[in-house]
């Protein structure tokens, strides 16, 4: 299963590279803007502390469940399109970025997991059915770790080539 920072990484680094390659209108796509889409990069997992939580209470919140259906990202989708069509861009944008995160978060934990947890439950709430890949189903703990840290090197190379970060050192 990638880990928190595979999830926040992705998503940060797909809006910035739209940002830099992609848009046509540039004002909408701040540093803020990248930062809400990797912090939505995470936001699945909401369910993790939220079920240890509820637990404590005696309710049952399994991981996996409503936070990883498409159905959760349209929660963020659907307000986008309203304030979009409203002329409220920014706030449109960051709702946006939001469902992007969601959905690559979503799309990660397609790719990767279906293990004893499950997959996705892409046709909640008509169906509770899961649906995985399960690409990297022998993959250790390390092999991720691994992962975050290359993904994490050649987003800071692109973004000194095309930025010159380092002048900001």
């Amino acid at each position: 299963m990638p880990f928190a920072a595979t999830h926040v990484l992705a998503s940060i680094i797909l809006v910035d590279l739209y940002r830099d390659y992609f848009a046509k209108r540039k004002k909408y796509f701040t540093l803020h803007t990248v930062f809400i889409a990797g912090f939505a990069g995470l936001l699945p997992d909401i369910d993790l502390p939220l079920g240890r939580l509820f637990n404590f209470f005696g309710f049952d919140l399994m991981h996996r469940g409503f936070t990883h259906t498409p159905l959760f990202a349209l929660i963020f989708l659907i307000p986008a399109m309203i304030l979009w069509k409203n002329k409220k861009n920014t706030a449109a944008m960051y709702f946006f970025v939001t469902a992007f995160g969601i959905f690559t978060h979503i799309f990660l934990d397609y790719i990767v997991s279906a293990d004893a947890a499950g997959g996705i439950m892409f046709f909640y709430p008509f169906s509770e059915a899961q649906f995985g890949l399960s690409l990297l189903k022998n993959a250790s703990p390390t092999f991720f770790a691994g992962v975050d840290a290359i993904i994490l090197l050649l987003w800071l190379w692109h973004e000194e080539i095309k930025h010159k970060i380092s002048d900001y050192i």
